[in-house]
């Protein structure tokens, strides 16, 4: 069976999330870190939308980073099973809104002067609404629901936190959302996402193959 590949960019939301997803699972595979703006040959050949992650299987080619978050799932239960129905239900509902609503406005805050007529504050404000919503959701645990970590936390965390980026003052300081800043704290501060935030060497064509997750051939 061969090692499957994954193309991957660090900072990307969407990357960070497989990558989670594949380190919980601890599936080996060969890790690809790219540049968006010089994407390999290989990786648009197999995938020709052009964007991360893309895990490259023997069997097919997985380009949606949910998708490969339930193959890892497939592989490996990594995640507690022990939480109810209604919170299934939950999590599918919040990463769908984060995934769409969430994301749209981040991009016109964090990205404002790539899109004409956009005030960054005005879409600010629309992600902070989506952040009080789920303010009262949160437990008085480490993670969204419990003291372990799931697919909601794994899935929305990275968005949280590029928000924030865009103005880390300004986020540390809302005094709204104290639930939800802890719980990225959390997340920042986890073995797991300082795990796949490890600067890995740039790939190239037949360079030596770089093996994730490991903490070896690392810069």
């Amino acid at each position: 069976m061969k090692t499957p590949i994954l193309y991957s960019f660090k900072r990307c939301p969407y990357a960070m999330r497989a990558r989670m997803a594949i380190k919980l699972s601890n599936i080996n595979c060969e890790l690809r870190e790219i540049r968006l703006n010089n994407k390999p040959k290989h990786m648009l050949e197999v995938s020709p939308k052009g964007t991360v992650p893309v895990l490259v299987l023997e069997e097919r080619i997985i380009d949606e980073s949910m998708e490969i978050i339930h193959w890892a799932m497939n592989q490996k239960n990594i995640f507690n099973d022990d939480i109810s129905r209604s919170d299934k239900t939950l999590t599918e509902t919040l990463i769908n809104d984060f995934d769409n609503k969430f994301k749209h406005h981040l991009d016109r805050y964090k990205y404002s002067t790539r899109y004409k007529d956009v005030d960054a504050k005005v879409h600010r404000n629309l992600c902070m609404e989506m952040l009080m919503q789920i303010e009262c959701l949160i437990s008085k645990e480490n993670w969204f629901f419990s003291s372990q970590i799931s697919k909601l936390d794994i899935s929305i965390l990275p968005f949280i936190r590029q928000f924030r980026i865009a103005d880390i003052y300004w986020f540390d300081n809302q005094e709204s959302i104290p639930k939800t800043q802890k719980l990225l704290n959390t997340f920042l501060n986890s073995d797991l996402f300082n795990d796949v935030m490890i600067n890995y060497k740039l790939w190239v064509n037949d360079s030596e193959p770089i093996y994730f997750p490991a903490k070896l051939q690392v810069l």
